[in-house]
C-alpha cells in the first residue's frame, strides 16, 4: 500500500529503486512509529479530530503492535512501502476506517522525522551504558596496576617511565571526554519534531507542547520549516559523537594489540579471547582488538558520509535523506558491539609485572636523573649534558624508585576526579524522564 496512491500503478523497477531497503531500514523504526502515533492520536482526541470512544481503541491496537515490535514478530508486507505505511494497514484491518483517522496533521517526513529522533535517543541511552561499562573496567585496571611501571613511549622509542595507572586510566578520561559529545547529540535529538508535517507546519490546531510532553522530549523543533532541515543534520551530529568514541577505541585496540605482540609483551590477552593460526601452531592473534579496531576507524567516516548527503540540499524534503538510513541506523549497534567486546577483554587481561626487569628500558629514566640533579643545584643543561654522556659511555645507572605526586602523574592518577566527570555527566542525561513518559504512554 502506498499512502500517496491514486488511480495509476507506478513501474515496478521504478518502485523497486525508489523504495530501496526502505522496508529493512524501516524495521529499526518500527516500535517507534508506534509510540510516535500513540502521542499524536492522543493530541488529535483533545482537539477534536478523533471522538472519544475511539481514541482507547487505537491506543489498545498501537500497544499490541509495539508488543509485536518488541518480540521482533512485526514484519514489512511485501506490497507495503514503509513502516508507516504497514503500521495504518494494520490499524485499519482490525478497526475499519478509524485506522484510516490516525494520519491527521500528519506528513511521512514529520512522521519518519519522530521516528528517527526517538529510535535514536534510544541508542544513544544504550550507547552512554555501553561506554560506562568499559570506563568502569578501565578505573578498576588503572587502580589494579596504579604501581606497575611500563616503558612511555613518543616517536614510537622508549621516551619516559609510565604507569598501566595512567594508560587505563587515560582511556577512561577520554571515554569522559566522549561522553560530553553524546550528551550534547542527545539533547539535540531529544526535541520534537512532530506537527512540522511536510515541513510548512498544518491547518489543523496541532497542540505540539502536548505531544513533545507526551513522549518525553525536552522540548520541539519550534520552527517547522526547521524541523524538515534537522533531517540529516540531527543525524551528522550524532555521527560526530559516535566517531568521537570509536576514535578512543580504535587508538585503545592499537595499543592493545602492540603491547601484546612478542616483541612487547606488556600485557597478555586470555587465550580464549584469541585466534590461530591455520600454519603456525604458535600463534595467539588479537584479532577481538583487530577488528575493533577495523570497525571503529569505519565508524570515524559516518560524520563525512552522513555530510556528503545532505550537505548540498537546499531547504525541505528530498529522498536523498532516505540513503542516510542505511548508514545510520546500523551504526549504534556496531558501536554497542564494539564496547561490549573491548570491555569483557579488558576486564580479562593480565598484565606483565617485570617489564622493566629488562635494560634495555633503563635509557628511559635518564630524566629522573636529570631532573635530581637540577634539584640538588646543577644547571639543567649541565645536568642534561652529564646524563647523555653517561648514557654513550655505558657508566648510566637508573635509579628506579620513581616518586611523582603532581594531579595526573603515576603517583597520584586523579582517578575519583575522572570519575566524578563522568558521573556528573551521565546524570545530567536524564534518562529517568523519557522513561516515564514512555510508560506511561504505554500504560505500564
Amino acid at each position: 500500500m502506498k499512502l500517496w496512491e491514486k488511480n495509476f500503478e507506478i513501474n515496478q523497477e521504478i518502485e523497486r529503486f525508489t523504495v530501496g531497503r526502505d522496508r529493512e531500514m524501516d524495521l529499526y523504526l518500527a516500535k517507534y512509529d508506534v509510540l510516535g502515533s500513540m502521542a499524536h492520536i492522543t493530541m488529535l482526541e483533545s482537539i477534536g479530530l478523533l471522538d472519544k470512544e475511539e481514541l482507547p481503541l487505537l491506543l489498545a491496537e498501537l500497544r499490541n503492535i509495539y508488543e509485536l515490535c518488541e518480540r521482533g514478530e512485526f514484519v514489512i508486507e511485501d506490497d507495503m512501502e514503509d513502516v508507516h505505511s504497514q503500521v495504518e494497514m494494520m490499524l485499519t484491518r482490525k478497526l475499519g476506517d478509524m485506522g484510516k483517522k490516525i494520519h491527521s496533521g500528519r506528513s511521512r517526513n514529520d512522521q519518519v522525522l519522530v521516528d528517527l529522533k526517538l529510535f535514536t535517543r534510544q541508542q544513544l541511552t544504550d550507547i552512554v551504558q555501553e561506554v560506562q561499562v568499559l570506563f568502569d573496567e578501565l578505573i578498576l585496571k588503572s587502580e589494579l596496576y596504579k604501581e606497575v611501571l611500563m616503558p612511555g613511549y613518543t616517536h614510537l622509542q622508549v621516551a619516559m617511565p609510565s604507569s598501566f595507572g595512567l594508560w587505563f586510566g587515560a582511556y577512561a578520561e577520554s571515554l569522559a571526554d566522549d561522553m560530553l559529545f553524546l550528551q550534547a547529540a542527545y539533547r539535540m535529538t531529544n526535541r520534537n519534531p512532530l506537527g512540522s508535517a511536510a515541513g510548512y507546519g498544518s491547518s489543523f490546531p496541532l497542540n505540539r507542547s502536548m505531544t513533545t510532553q507526551l513522549l518525553g522530549f525536552d522540548s520541539m523543533n519550534y520552527n517547522v520549516v526547521y524541523a524538515q532541515m534537522g533531517r540529516g543534520k540531527m543525524e551528522r551530529n550524532v555521527a560526530f559523537a559516535i566517531a568521537s568514541v570509536a576514535g578512543t577505541l580504535a587508538k585503545m585496540a592499537f595499543d592493545a594489540c602492540l603491547f601484546n605482540s612478542q616483541n612487547f609483551s606488556f600485557v597478555k590477552l586470555p587465550k580464549e579471547c584469541t585466534t590461530g593460526s591455520s600454519i603456525m601452531p604458535h600463534k595467539k592473534n588479537p584479532d577481538v582488538f583487530e577488528l575493533i579496531r577495523a570497525k571503529s576507524n569505519k565508524l570515524q567516516a559516518l560524520p563525512q558520509q552522513v555530510t556528503l548527503i545532505m550537505n548540498n540540499l537546499p531547504v525541505g524534503y528530498f529522498r536523498d535523506l532516505q540513503i542516510i538510513k542505511e548508514t545510520f541506523l546500523p551504526a549504534f549497534d556496531e558501536l554497542k558491539d564494539c564496547l561490549q567486546m573491548a570491555a569483557y577483554i579488558i576486564n580479562k587481561m593480565e598484565v606483565n609485572k617485570h617489564i622493566l626487569d629488562n635494560p634495555m628500558y633503563d635509557p628511559m629514566f635518564s630524566v629522573e636523573e636529570v631532573n635530581r640533579l637540577a634539584a640538588a643545584g646543577m644547571p639543567f643543561r649541565d645536568a642534561y649534558k652529564k646524563v647523555g654522556l653517561d648514557i654513550e659511555a655505558g657508566t648510566f645507572v637508573p635509579n628506579k624508585d620513581i616518586h611523582h605526586t603532581h594531579e595526573g602523574s603515576m603517583g597520584n592518577l586523579q582517578n575519583d576526579a575522572i570519575k566524578a566527570l563522568m558521573e556528573n555527566t551521565i546524570r545530567d542525561f536524564h534518562f529517568e524522564r523519557v522513561t516515564e513518559a514512555e510508560n506511561k504512554l504505554l500504560g505500564r
